[in-house]
This record gives C-alpha cells, structure tokens and sequence, in this order.
C-alpha cells in the first residue's frame, strides 16, 4: 500500500514538473512579427496645383436704371426668369412726358407758319427787288427773317425729339438676354431722382461666367510666368492649347467644365500687395449664378520625378516629419522626410524617400525604428478632390 502511495506522489510531481518546463519553453518563445501594411514608392510626373479663392459674376451684369423721374407704373417680368434682349421690363407714367411732347408739338407747329409767311414774304421781295420797286435792304431783312424762322423751325424740332426721347425712357427694355433678379422697386414707387438713383434690377449673362480671385505678389510671378509661357507657345504652335484650369464648387465637388485664365490686372495694389485675375468658364446648364464662391484651381508646377506618399504614412514628431521605411531584412527604418504640397490624399515627397522603398502606412502603432515587421503590400486607393 506504502508502495502505491509512494508511485502516484511521484508521478504527479513527474506531471508537475513537465507541465512547468511547458509553460518556461512557450514564455521564452518569442512573438512573431506584426503585420503592417506597405506603400511601394515610385517616381512619376506629378503636376502640383494651387488653389484661389475666387468669386462668380456673369460674363454681363448690367444694372437696370430710370432714366427719367416719374411713378413706377409696371413691372412686366417674372423676377428671377430668364428674359431676352428688348423684353420690356418696367414702364413708367407717361402723362407728364406726354404733355411736353404736346407742348412742343405746338411750337413746332408755330416755326412752321412764322418758316411759311417768311418764305412767301422773301418771295414776294425777291421780283420786286430785281425791279428796284424795294431797296436791297429790305429784301436782306425778308431773307433774314426767312433764315431766323428755318433755324427756330430746327430748334423746335430738336425740342420735340428730345422730349419723345424722354418719354420712350418710360418703358425700360432688358439690353442683354439673361437672367433677372428681383425687382428693387415696386408699382407706386417714385423713381430715376438724382439723390435716390436706385437700380432697380440687374440682368447677368450667365452662358459663360467669370471668376475673379487675387494673388499675393510672389503667387503672380508664378502663375504670370506659366501663363506667359503658354500664350507664347500657343501663337507658335496653334495646335498646342494653353492649360486648362479647373473651379472647385463650394461642395468640394470639381466643376465639369474647364476654363482659361483671361485676364490679369494692369497692377499690383500697393496697400494690400494682390492683383486681381479673372478666369472664364462655360456654363451651358446654367449651374452657376453670380455673386457665388468657388475655388479656382490651377498648375504652377510640375515634379518630374515626383514621390507620392498617402498623407497616413507621415507623422510628425516635435515638428519632424518621418515616415517608417521597411528594407530588405524587413527592419523598420524611421526616416526624416521633406514634404511638398499635397496632392489628393497624398503627400509629395521633396526628399528623404527614393523609388522602389516600402513605406508603411497602416499598422504605424505597432512599430518603431528596428523593429522586425512581416509586410503586406498593399494597394493604396487615391482619392482625387472632387470625388
């Protein structure tokens, strides 16, 4: 019995001891490596863009005035509706205006006969005047009579078509075809008077827009020189267009339709040190209104060999920017990078990265410089801005 007892007390302390060399051989048993997504690097052309500020007018914003004074009589338009060349918009009372036509009418009327009796007078002259039956001067003072009455007959005449110039200033007609805004005055209104000029609306073409933005100084040099550059090259080789420039919506959503830089002002404003440019775009579906926003973007340079990074894979460390690279060994490397502009989502590389090197960009909190990682390449999905 003795014996027995003595058998099992020993082969459970043989199981205990083999059971604890198990657990000190699985604790001495080193990690694997982590796993961490990479980004192939690679040298290509990269064009960079800046972008502008802008803001939208049509490609006319004329402003609706009265030309005359008077009492807003009609509004003859839907307000925000599209109108056409000579559509009448406004009219305005018409009896004064009718009343000094009238008026000159008359005196029209009275050169007339004082022209007729000068005239039959100087007639009458004239054959007695070759008889000597009256003097030279007599017949010098019927033609000057003659001539004073064909000059008042002018003048009235004059007179009457200034006032029925004024009186077709009472209908006001839509000089360009485009859209309408709202009416800034009503039926009742007294408009035209000198101190309340009111505009009383403002129709904008709007089959093409423009977009005005400012640039400092330095950002002028730049885009004047690409500019330049292109016009020149375009009257050399006609075939070859200029660049076309693109208008980002306040959506973040990328305009369909391209443009083209058309106008840079004659200056620089001394006091805040920006000219003014204005771009040109289509706009065939009408989608842009004046006095909207929108961002203006256009390539001022381009990286011939350039090394795009996702912006994820850069981290910045006491204003360090680093990336981590894996080499051959597959040991992390942690590598101070210079960072360009971005582009997408993607940072551009000026130094610090070559092509063909592994960089990771997911899985970032699990390495450190030295580290031994297991990679995974791993397509990068670029997301262009717009989409």
């Amino acid at each position: 019995m003795k014996l027995k007892i003595k058998t099992v007390v020993f082969l459970l302390c043989t199981v205990c001891w083999m059971s604890s060399c198990q657990k000190e051989e699985v604790a001495t048993q080193a990690p694997p490596p982590p796993e961490v997504n990479i980004y192939m690097t690679k040298a290509e052309e990269v064009p960079i863009y800046q972008t502008y500020v802008g803001q939208v007018y049509g490609a006319k914003d004329i402003a609706i005035r009265a030309r005359v004074e008077g009492f807003l009589k009609g509004v003859h338009f839907q307000e925000g509706s599209i109108v056409t060349e000579g559509t009448l918009l406004y009219t305005i009372d018409q009896q004064p205006f009718e009343a000094q036509v009238a008026a000159q009418r008359g005196l029209v009327a009275e050169a007339n006969t004082r022209l007729t009796k000068a005239k039959n007078d100087l007639n009458r002259y004239r054959p007695l005047a070759a008889k000597n039956a009256v003097s030279k001067s007599d017949l010098d003072a019927a033609e000057a009579q003659y001539e004073a009455a064909q000059g008042a007959l002018d003048a009235a005449n004059a007179n009457l078509r200034a006032v029925e110039i004024q009186k077709g200033y009472t209908k006001i007609y839509s000089p360009i075809s485009g859209i309408i805004g709202k009416t800034k005055a009503k039926v009742g209104d007294f408009v035209g008077r000198d101190a309340n000029t009111i505009i009383l609306n403002t129709v904008s073409n709007t089959d093409h827009i423009l977009v005005e933005f400012f640039l400092s100084e330095t950002q002028y040099l730049i885009v004047a020189r690409r500019f330049l550059s292109e016009t020149g090259a375009e009257k050399q080789n006609p075939e070859k267009k200029s660049r076309e420039i693109e208008l980002i919506l306040a959506d973040d959503s990328i305009y369909k339709h391209k443009g083209k830089l058309t106008f840079i002002d004659r200056m620089v404003d001394p006091m805040t040190g920006a000219i003014l440019v204005q771009a040109s775009f289509p706009n065939p579906e009408g989608l842009l209104r004046p006095g909207q926003f929108a961002k203006v973007k256009i390539q001022i340079d381009t990286a011939e060999e350039g090394i795009l990074l996702p912006q994820r894979a850069v981290t910045e460390l006491q204003g360090m920017n680093r990336v981590f690279v894996v080499d051959e060994k597959n040991t992390v490397q942690e590598r101070k990078v210079e960072l360009g502009p971005k582009v997408d989502n993607l940072w551009l590389i000026r130094e610090g990265v070559k092509p063909g090197e592994r960089i990771i960009f997911e899985g970032l909190q699990k390495v450190a410089d030295g580290v031994v990682v297991k990679p995974v390449e791993t397509k990068f999905k670029r997301i262009k801005q717009g989409q």
